[in-house]
């Protein structure tokens, strides 16, 4: 929900670079997706893949008079951060973002992975997880 609000508020204004037609968002786009590929690349993928629907759904949005389209932008954008704190204060931990501007440009990629270790994709990526935060923890005299 945040990453199509994203999506929506950063598709203005719209600008010609060398008579190619750019928004802040494909630039934005464009950098993550190369992030997330340089990670992993099938995770990768299933990011760009993830990405390009964003930007598919949000040029509907923006092709919406411009009451609409910035009504929907601030609503998704609201509603998303209002739901991720909830989540974040029944699980009594904090958002990642509070650390740093990176917790931003993960936190898609958190929930992907997520679903994909439920799903039973990257296994040894869990393990490798779980191994590490132990050790942190225990390292730091949390472990419980």
């Amino acid at each position: 929900m945040i990453l199509v609000a994203i999506t929506v508020l950063l598709s203005h204004p719209k600008f010609s670079v060398f008579g190619i037609e750019l928004t802040p968002v494909l630039i934005t786009a464009m950098i993550s997706e190369m992030f997330y590929l340089f990670l992993d690349e099938v995770v990768g993928l299933l990011m760009v893949f993830l990405i390009g629907l964003s930007l598919y759904l949000s040029s509907y949005i923006t092709s919406q008079e411009i009451v609409v389209w910035l009504s929907i932008g601030i609503g998704l954008f609201v509603t998303g951060w209002i739901i991720q704190l909830i989540v974040h204060y029944l699980e009594g931990k904090k958002p990642a973002f509070i650390d740093g501007i990176i917790g931003l440009v993960i936190g898609s990629l958190f929930v992907v992975v997520e679903v994909l270790f439920l799903l039973g994709v990257k296994r040894y990526w869990k393990q490798e997880i779980h191994a590490f935060c132990k050790q942190k923890n225990k390292y730091e005299g949390l472990e419980k």
